[in-house]
């Protein structure tokens, strides 16, 4: 080809067009054909189309105010995106904070935005007035464990005004004498009247409240090592404070741990509300509360599942819908597909995201992108 384009040219500045044109076209199709967006299939009428890019380590994600979208990583920093022309891509891209020990949650509340690390909770005050120069953060509070083993949070006020921090099991299965370890705290916004919410829960990175019922729904990450399909992950249910959800005696409701399990009875704790796939690190969670997408997707349970790491065939990579139904959830299946490709990651969903519009964030911490998910009628 570029033989015939030389015979064919005598000016070497044509020539050189020419190249440049054949070169852009090479790069166009070879990222194209690398980005995770171009692989997703998803079911009829909804499209998915890139919100952001190079936001390494995407993880959490929070809606401010103004419609910033704030993004919590594992790699010490904290973003912030905008999309001031509304045209449903991002334009404008920030770097609030720097250097700080997996700030994975974020959340927003009055104006501040709240950062989890993995022993302190921060607060940035007005952020939207200064995302080029948020200032030090307010430490509200520093006394959590340090232990970096599921360290990482996420982090979400609830309807009733207190700000829920999950602190997770520092090891695969274990027992440990301080009760905040595998459990779901609870505290005011200005981090005093620290409380344990809910025990027995292996590591939560997601959960969300019934949009009528005001009743907390939360994912767990089953244990490793016990084979390719057990245990299952769980979506759990907590109407009220004071619940056991069975770590480290008994997983997924039904199975005795083979170390622990000789201690308590599976009967004892509350079993999960919906087994998932195994070992597919159910993570992010959100029910749906926008109104683009048809009524069969309106209050219901959207997963990521940021895909499995033990497991001989990858399961995963993807992001999956619970049906609720008379406030139990009845049906666990796949919303989005296509991160994993022949066996290997392109991407991997590591949280979703209701916008005011209807649509879906998906944040992608593999690829360093925010995907947007959206319905037009077929």
């Amino acid at each position: 080809m570029l033989a015939t384009m030389m015979q064919k040219t005598q000016s070497p500045s044509r020539l050189l067009i020419l190249l440049s044109v054949f070169f852009v076209l090479v790069y166009v199709f070879v990222s194209n054909a690398q980005s995770p967006a171009g692989n997703i299939t998803l079911p009829p009428g909804f499209s998915l189309s890139v919100y952001a890019e190079d936001v390494p380590s995407a993880r959490a994600l929070a809606l401010g105010a103004r419609g910033t979208v704030f993004v919590g990583s594992q790699d010490g920093n904290v973003h912030a995106i905008v999309d001031r022309d509304q045209d449903n891509t991002a334009d404008r891209g920030y770097v609030l904070a720097r250097g700080l020990n997996m700030p994975n949650g974020v959340a927003f509340r009055d104006g501040a935005l709240y950062v989890a690390e993995v022993s302190r909770i921060l607060r940035f005050d007005q952020i939207e007035d200064h995302l080029e120069n948020p200032g030090e953060p307010v430490v509200i509070y520093d006394k959590l464990p340090t232990d970096r083993w599921h360290g990482w949070k996420f982090i979400a006020f609830g309807p009733d005004g207190l700000l829920y921090v999950p602190v997770g099991g520092p090891c695969n299965v274990c027992e440990r004498d301080d009760e905040r370890y595998a459990s779901l705290l609870r505290m005011q916004p200005d981090g005093s009247n620290v409380e344990v919410f809910a025990k027995g829960i292996r590591n939560s990175v997601g959960f969300d409240w019934h949009p009528n019922t005001k009743e907390l729904w939360f994912t767990d990450n089953g244990r490793d090592m016990l084979g390719d399909n057990l245990p299952p992950d769980e979506l759990n249910q907590a109407p009220r404070a004071g619940m056991h959800f069975g770590f480290p005696y008994c997983h997924a409701g039904t199975i005795a741990d083979p170390e622990f399990g000789s201690k308590r009875k599976c009967e004892e704790f509350t079993p999960p509300a919906m087994n998932l796939g195994p070992h597919v690190a159910a993570i992010g969670m959100r029910f749906y509360t926008g109104t683009m997408f048809p009524e069969e997707y309106r209050k219901q349970i959207f997963i990521a599942e940021h895909g499995s790491w033990n497991r001989s065939t990858p399961l995963g990579y993807r992001v999956s819908l619970v049906r609720v139904a008379d406030n139990k959830a009845v049906k666990y299946e796949t919303f989005a597909e296509g991160w994993l490709q022949r066996g290997r990651a392109t991407g991997r969903p590591s949280d979703v995201l209701v916008m005011p519009d209807g649509a879906l964030l998906i944040s992608d911490d593999h690829a360093g992108m925010i995907y947007r998910v959206s319905y037009k009628k077929p």
